[in-house]
């Protein structure tokens, strides 16, 4: 109410008022008729409360706004809450992530320990499997060549008594060994 007072003041005493020929209160000076146009004007619209109305409405719009901003600060909040939890999941992802890293590690150097074992017994296993051959076929060898001795020194015997022996004698040796092989069947 106290800027519209220093307003209507202020259009009083301005210039133009004054510029103005003749008496400055009267119907037929425009300045005076527009200033209290003016008057009524300004006079209706405080009578019809409309400066009320309007502080009214300009409160409203700084209520809307201030409420707008608290919305926007509870949201930024909100957001702040937001990237603080997802950097803390982003952190316990992180540590998950090195203890699987560091499990799988030592998973690998336990089965490469595991896998370096079983090539020594492996190699252990095939190395006494090799041996073992080697000492059969020497056993194999050894009687192989014992029986080649026999069948020679069989047949060398065979030849010196073919060679002394008469058929008399021959059917002698076949009967005895007749009987002899008769005796240990029964």
């Amino acid at each position: 109410m106290r800027k519209l007072t220093l307003t209507v003041a202020a259009s009083v005493i301005a210039s133009p008022a004054l510029a103005a020929s003749g008496p400055f209160f009267s119907l037929s000076n425009t300045d005076f008729v527009v200033l209290l146009a003016f008057l009524l004007f300004v006079g209706f619209l405080t009578y019809m409360k409309v400066p009320g109305l309007i502080g009214k409405k300009l409160d409203e719009r700084a209520d809307g706004i201030k409420s707008e901003l608290d919305e926007a600060r509870a949201l930024r909040e909100e957001a702040q809450t937001l990237l603080a939890s997802y950097e803390r999941k982003q952190k316990e992802v992180q540590d998950q992530a090195d203890r699987i890293i560091a499990q799988a590690k030592e998973e690998a150097t336990q089965a490469a320990t595991e896998a370096k074992d079983e090539i020594k017994a492996s190699i252990a296993r095939r190395l006494q499997a090799a041996e073992d051959q080697i000492k059969s076929a020497e056993a194999r060898a050894i009687r192989d060549v014992r029986d080649q001795a026999v069948n020679v020194a069989v047949a060398a015997a065979r030849d010196v008594i073919a060679k002394q022996m008469t058929a008399a004698e021959g059917n002698t040796l076949i009967d005895n060994g007749i009987s002899e092989v008769e005796a240990k069947l029964h």
